[in-house]
C-alpha cells in the first residue's frame, strides 16, 4: 500500500498528540509496566518488518499513529510502553493476532501465544518476576474469533483458553508478580464486525465474550489468585450507549478504509490517508471492525487508570486525618510553657493547617480549627481536659476530585513542668467524617462518584525536654517526643447509577496506625515583654504504609483487589516559631509551624491560642 507522506506529516501532530493521558506526578508507585496480550495492547511488535519510511505512521492495530491503551498507561507512570520483539526491547510483549495458548503462523511469521511471551519475559529474568512491577495479561479475543468459526469445536477452544489464561497469571504470581492487571474482553458484540451479522449474530457474539469472562473471573477467584480486573466490557458498553457525551460521533461504523480483497491493507497500517474523514481517530469508536481508535484506547487508558488510582486516592483520607491529628496535639503541647501558676485556667486557641502534597499533584486543602481547654495546676503538675472541632477542604490533583473532612475532638492533657526539665502527655479521641467526591475523566465526559463514610483518630503524645540557661533569661535545650496515632475510616461503596458503574468503586475498611518520633533543640527568650521561641526537630515515621484495596461494582463477584499504597514521606523536620505575650490581659501565643526537607509534602500551620485564669 502506498502512503502519501505529505498529508501524514501534516496530521501526525495532531493525532500523536490525542495519546495524551497526563504523566503522573511523583514517583511512579511500580518499577515496570509489563504487558501481555494480544492486538489490542500490542505497541507495535510488526513495526520492524514493514517499510522504514511507513513506520513512524505505521505499525499499531488502531488509528496510527495513536497509541493504544497501553502505551496510555506506561506514559501515565514515566515507565516503558514500547514493543518487545523483532529486535525491539520495550516491555510490552502483546503480539496483534495472539492467542492465550497457541501459537500460529501468519504472513509475518509466528505470532507467539500469551503463554510464550510469558516465557520468554520470564526466560530473560531468571525465572523471577519483579514484584514490584505493573503486569497485565490480556487475552481471549482471537481464541473467541477461532471459537466462532469452528462452533463445534468453540466449547472446547474457550475452555482450553481460559484454563491457559488462569494458569498464566498463576504462573506470574509464583514467579513474584504482585500486581496482575486482567481485563476481561470487550463486548465484541457492539463492534462493526458483528453488529454486520445482525441482532442475532450481535447478540451470540455478546454472550461468547460474556461468558469467556464469567468463566476467566471465576475460575481465578477458584483458584485463590489475587488480581486487578478491568472491566472493558461494561466500560465500552456505557459509551456506546451514550457516545457523543464521550466525544464520539460513530460507534457503528469503522474510522478506516480498509479493503478486505487488498491484501496491503490492514488496520496495522491505517494512518490519516486512509481515515475515513479527517476526524476519524477521534470522533469514531472503532477503527475497523474489532479495534477501537486511538481515541477509543485513550479512553480505556483513562480507564485503567482509574482502577489502578482510585483505591489509592483513599489513603489521602487517611493521612490527611493524621496530619491534622499531628499539628492538634502539637497545640495541646505548646498551650502550657514553664511552671504554671496554682489554681484552675482555661485556655482557647484557633489554627489554620494547610496541606500540599506532591505539589497539589496529589491533593492540597486548607484546614481551620479550634480548640478550649481546662487546666488545673499545683506544684508544677498539671491536668486538664479539652475539646475541639475542624474542617478540611481539600482537592485531589489533576482535576480527580474533592473531599471535606470533619473532626471533632475531646482528649486529656496532663504534665509536670520543674525548673529545667519538663514533660507532658496527652490522649484524645476523634470522630471524623468525610464528603468524598471522585472524578474519572474519559474523553470529555467526566464521571463523578461520591460517598460520606465515618472515622476516628485516636492520639496519645508524649513530649519531654530539659532546658539550659537562666531563669527569665535565654533558655534552650534538647527535646524529644512521640505521636501515635489509630486512624478507622468506614467502608462504602461510592454512588453510581447504570451508566457509570465500570467507574465506581467500593472500599474496605482503613485501619492505619501512624508512630512518629522526634528529637530536636528549642530555644526561647524570656527577658522581655514579647517572648519568642523556636523549636527544630527530626521527624521519622515507623510504619509503613498498607496496600491500597478496592471492588469494582460492577463486578461484585471479583471481590478485592489490591494495588500499591501511596509512598507518603517518613523523614523530614519541624520547625515552630513563635511568641508568647500579653494580649487584652490575655497570655497569648502566636506562631507558625511548617515542615520542611521532604520531598513531595508542603504542610504549614498558623496558630494562636489565648488562656486565663478564673
Amino acid at each position: 500500500m502506498l502512503l502519501s507522506k505529505r498529508p501524514i506529516r501534516s496530521l501526525m501532530a495532531a493525532a500523536i498528540a490525542l495519546a495524551a493521558l497526563p504523566a503522573m506526578a511523583g514517583e511512579s508507585p511500580y518499577s515496570h509496566a509489563v504487558f501481555f496480550g494480544d492486538s489490542l495492547t500490542d505497541a507495535g511488535y510488526f513495526r520492524p518488518l514493514l517499510p522504514a519510511d511507513v513506520r513512524p505512521v505505521t505499525g499499531q492495530f488502531t488509528t496510527n499513529p495513536g497509541w493504544v491503551w497501553s502505551q496510555q498507561v506506561a506514559n501515565y507512570y514515566g515507565l516503558n510502553g514500547a514493543a518487545n520483539g523483532n529486535g525491539q526491547n520495550g516491555d510490552n510483549y502483546a503480539v496483534g493476532g495472539a492467542r492465550v495458548g497457541v501459537d500460529v503462523a501468519s504472513a509475518l511469521g509466528t505470532i507467539p501465544s500469551l503463554k510464550s511471551q510469558t516465557a520468554r519475559y520470564l526466560a530473560a529474568n531468571g525465572g523471577k518476576a519483579d514484584a514490584n512491577a505493573l503486569y497485565t495479561v490480556w487475552g481471549g479475543a482471537n481464541d473467541l474469533f477461532a471459537a466462532a468459526r469452528a462452533p463445534a469445536q468453540a466449547q472446547a477452544i474457550i475452555g482450553a483458553a481460559v484454563t491457559d489464561q488462569v494458569a498464566l497469571v498463576g504462573a506470574l504470581k509464583q514467579a513474584g508478580a504482585e500486581y496482575v492487571l486482567v481485563p476481561n474482553l470487550p463486548d465484541v458484540g457492539i463492534a462493526p464486525q458483528f453488529r454486520s451479522l445482525g441482532p442475532a449474530g450481535a447478540a451470540q457474539a455478546t454472550a461468547l465474550a460474556a461468558g469467556y469472562n464469567k468463566a476467566l473471573y471465576g475460575g481465578l477467584k477458584q483458584a485463590g489468585i489475587e488480581f486487578i480486573p478491568l472491566d472493558t466490557f461494561t466500560v465500552l458498553r456505557e459509551v456506546a450507549a451514550n457516545p457523543a457525551m464521550y466525544g464520539f460521533r460513530n460507534v457503528t461504523d469503522t474510522g478506516c478504509r480498509i479493503n478486505p480483497a487488498d491484501t496491503t491493507t490492514s488496520i496495522l497500517t491505517c494512518n490519516p490517508t486512509s481515515y475515513v474523514s479527517p476526524d476519524a481517530a477521534t470522533a469514531y469508536l472503532f477503527a475497523d471492525g474489532v479495534h477501537p481508535t486511538t481515541a477509543g484506547h485513550a479512553l480505556l487508558g483513562q480507564y485503567a487508570v482509574s482502577i489502578l488510582e482510585g483505591p489509592r486516592l483513599q489513603q489521602v483520607l487517611s493521612h490527611s486525618a493524621q496530619t491534622i491529628g499531628r499539628s492538634r496535639a502539637d497545640q495541646v503541647s505548646l498551650h502550657q510553657a514553664g511552671r504554671p501558676a496554682d489554681g484552675l485556667s482555661w485556655w482557647g486557641g484557633v489554627r489554620g493547617d494547610m496541606q500540599r502534597y506532591d505539589h497539589a499533584d496529589l491533593y492540597d486543602g486548607l484546614a481551620p480549627a479550634g480548640l478550649f481547654g481546662i487546666d488545673w495546676a499545683r506544684d508544677g503538675m498539671v491536668f486538664g481536659g479539652f475539646a475541639g472541632f475542624g474542617r478540611l477542604n481539600a482537592d485531589f490533583g489533576n482535576s480527580r476530585g474533592d473531599f471535606t473532612q470533619k473532626d471533632t475532638t475531646a482528649g486529656l492533657f496532663a504534665g509536670w513542668y520543674g525548673d529545667r526539665i519538663w514533660v507532658n502527655g496527652q490522649v484524645s479521641y476523634t470522630w471524623l467524617s468525610y464528603d468524598v467526591n471522585r472524578k474519572v475523566q474519559l474523553g470529555p465526559a467526566t464521571r463523578e462518584h461520591s460517598g460520606s463514610p465515618d472515622g476516628s483518630n485516636l492520639t496519645a503524645a508524649l513530649n519531654a525536654g530539659y532546658e539550659f540557661g537562666t531563669e527569665g533569661g535565654f533558655r534552650h535545650g534538647p527535646i524529644a517526643s512521640v505521636i501515635w496515632q489509630q486512624v478507622k475510616i468506614d467502608d462504602y461503596t461510592e454512588s453510581a447509577d447504570a451508566g457509570t458503574l465500570a467507574t465506581a468503586l467500593g472500599y474496605g475498611k482503613q485501619d492505619v496506625d501512624s508512630t512518629v518520633g522526634r528529637i530536636g533543640w528549642q530555644a526561647r527568650f524570656d527577658g522581655g515583654t514579647v517572648k519568642p521561641y523556636v523549636q527544630v526537630t527530626y521527624d521519622h515515621e515507623f510504619e509503613d504504609t498498607k496496600q491500597a484495596s478496592a471492588w469494582v461494582q460492577s463486578l461484585p463477584d471479583v471481590g478485592m483487589y489490591r494495588v500499591p499504597g501511596m509512598d507518603f514521606d517518613k523523614n523530614y523536620a519541624t520547625a515552630i516559631l513563635g511568641a508568647r505575650m500579653e494580649l487584652f490581659g490575655l497570655q497569648s501565643n502566636i506562631g507558625l509551624s511548617a515542615t520542611t526537607l521532604q520531598k513531595r509534602a508542603q504542610d504549614a500551620t498558623l496558630f494562636a491560642s489565648f488562656s486565663g485564669s478564673f
